[in-house]
């Protein structure tokens, strides 16, 4: 019998997953490719089910530290020691801020699989030594990974043009989305009705842009239902209490139930996605396999995931010109639907995704060629 690859999966909350991007790779990789590999998954306290070792078969380990800001650093250090103590054969990193550590993790012989996520050191979000550290950790990551991993051609091109390096263009399934109709009590308890409303989830963060789709929709009579961590920083906190009052817009807080969200989600008439970084986004790809029509912020890496075929603004103008457009039904949103789904069946599912995770895993030979590294 052939012993199993043992796969450190490092970088995230852990599990069990909520419905983040990482949440959903890590549901997915651990529960389709477990009759092939072994995983351990590192598994923040602040996340972990009390009593809870293990969850797909993948063996849990417990860090006593958050895998979010500062304490991510150390969160991410203390995981790939434990990994190499524990002999796993690989290590998959999601996301760059422990890579510093990456030099001496390779005197250990372990493959090292990187997906670096977006560019994180250009988030609006970092001041300057914080951008300063991520930038440098990222140029550690991509030097003493094995296996870079892109998440969208866009990063993929810039890997390639920063580092000289090709990097494995690995997306994210969005098929864990479910069509769920909307029941009686939901409509009553949120005051809506089905295909009568606009919907977003996302992070409260400057960088998607709450702040203009929130103005462009506090005079439009369309409601807009937004579900967010609003009291996690003070932007958030004080978006909520200016536009609290605006009888039009429905600011809830997280939702981690899967089911509940969808419902929310699935009934809207217009998806509002109003990320400007990153590379593929998850919540995008499941509103594409739920069908809807998105409504997205003009960025290069937003037109490449949905192949130029949904609408774009960049402005609160070209917003509301796309909202009264609505209202006054000039937009046919079954061709942006059947667009967007068509799309997201061909790209954005889980069997696809873990398939091309199981091809990285089962290599024998390292698959990244570095063409002189080119570091600056």
């Amino acid at each position: 019998m052939v012993d199993k690859k043992r796969i450190a999966i490092i970088g995230t909350n852990g599990l069990p997953g909520r419905y983040g991007g990482w949440d959903q790779l890590m549901n997915h990789l651990t529960d389709n490719l477990k009759d092939a590999f072994s995983f351990i998954v590192y598994t923040s306290y602040y996340n972990a089910q009390k009593g809870l070792t293990k969850f797909n078969d993948a063996e849990l380990k417990i860090i006593p530290l958050k895998a979010n800001g500062v304490q991510s650093i150390p969160y991410d250090i203390i995981s790939m020691i434990h990994a190499i103590y524990k002999r796993y054969d690989i290590l998959l990193i999601l996301g760059t801020s422990g890579c510093i550590f990456l030099p001496i993790a390779k005197l250990f012989g372990k493959k090292i699989i990187l997906n670096i996520d977006g560019v994180e050191w250009k988030r609006g979000k970092w001041g300057r030594i914080a951008k300063l550290f991520l930038y440098h950790s990222e140029k550690f990551g991509v030097k003493y990974s094995d296996v870079v991993i892109s998440d969208n051609k866009k990063i993929q091109e810039y890997v390639s043009e920063r580092y000289n390096i090709k990097s494995e263009l690995i997306e994210y399934g969005g098929d864990n989305a479910k069509y769920i109709p909307m029941s009686i009590e939901t409509q009553h308890k949120y005051s809506i009705e089905p295909n009568n409303y606009a919907f977003k989830v996302c992070r409260i963060e400057p960088e998607n842009n709450l702040d203009m789709i929130l103005e462009s929709f506090s005079d439009i009579a369309l409601k807009l239902v937004v579900v967010g961590n609003w009291d996690f920083s003070t932007y958030g906190i004080g978006l909520r209490r200016k536009y609290n009052n605006k009888s039009n817009l429905i600011l809830l807080d997280p939702i981690y139930e899967q089911a509940q969200l969808d419902e929310l989600r699935g009934n809207c008439c217009l998806y509002i996605h109003g990320h400007s970084v990153g590379g593929t986004n998850p919540s995008l790809v499941e509103a594409m396999n739920l069908g809807l029509c998105c409504v997205v912020f003009n960025v290069s890496y937003n037109i490449e995931t949905t192949e130029n075929s949904a609408i774009y603004f960049s402005t609160k103008d070209e917003l509301q010109i796309i909202l009264r457009k609505y209202i006054d039904n000039e937009i046919d949103t079954e061709l942006y639907k059947e667009r967007m789904i068509e799309i997201a069946k061909r790209r954005y599912l889980w069997s696809v995704i873990t398939d091309k995770y199981r091809n990285l895993f089962g290599e024998s030979e390292l698959s990244l060629t570095k063409e002189g590294c080119g570091l600056v």
